[in-house]
């Protein structure tokens, strides 16, 4: 797997790519700027971008902004970006209207080896993947009303998994049920947000848009 890694911080840019190096990952070019990294994208097209969501010169959220030119520019790249904080509004704003092949992680995540790859390589793949603390934090402040307070706590349990892009299987293993179970969960938490199957959606991710957006 190809990166392209954006962060300003030099010690944390070199070390990250010398973790990745370490795992099997290639990282193809690192970029301090935003202005540096849609260069080094549109010179090379990665697998994956990894960028922080706050770069130079302003340090707003710079990598956001780049994050989503990339997202229109090269939609078979995917995006993990990361932040120091928790900011739930950037993580709605990145996954906009299409969730497939982004990620949003918290830096101290990518101290935790195992789980970086693996978020790498669902994005890669397509898939969302969500910080499990940004979707804790979007649940407390889920509204009383609307489409996700007509799920049972269990169906919001599964649905908060899926926001961070977990499989049926690996749910199955985190809340101890049986593969048809969750199954039988993630078909009713469709029926209950009114999402019906189309050749076009992909109703797992719209499923998650709507938690998130609720």
């Amino acid at each position: 797997m190809r990166v392209v890694l954006a962060e300003d911080s030099v010690l944390f840019r070199q070390g990250l790519a010398r973790l990745l190096g370490d795992c099997g990952v290639t990282v193809s070019a690192e970029a301090g700027d935003a202005p540096a990294l849609l260069a080094a994208v549109r010179a090379d097209p990665p697998d994956v971008v990894i960028v922080d969501v706050r770069m130079p010169p302003g340090f707003n959220a710079e990598g956001l902004e780049a994050a989503h030119r990339i997202r229109r520019e090269h939609p078979g790249v995917g995006v993990l970006v990361l932040s120091n904080h928790i900011e739930a509004q950037h993580a709605i704003a990145l996954l906009g209207e299409d969730a497939r092949g982004v990620g949003y992680l918290l830096k101290d995540r990518v101290a935790d080896v195992t789980e970086l790859t693996d978020a790498l390589k669902r994005v890669r793949d397509g898939a969302t993947v969500i910080d499990p603390d940004v979707v804790q934090r979007l649940v407390g402040r889920r509204r009383v009303n609307g489409p996700v307070a007509r799920l049972s706590d269990r169906e919001r349990e599964v649905l908060a998994l899926m926001a961070e892009g977990r499989s049926n299987q690996a749910i199955s293993r985190r809340l101890h049920l049986s593969p048809k179970t969750v199954e039988t969960h993630v078909h009713n938490i469709f029926v209950r947000l009114g999402l019906t199957a189309t050749e076009d959606d992909h109703r797992r991710v719209l499923a998650v848009l709507t938690y998130l957006r609720a």
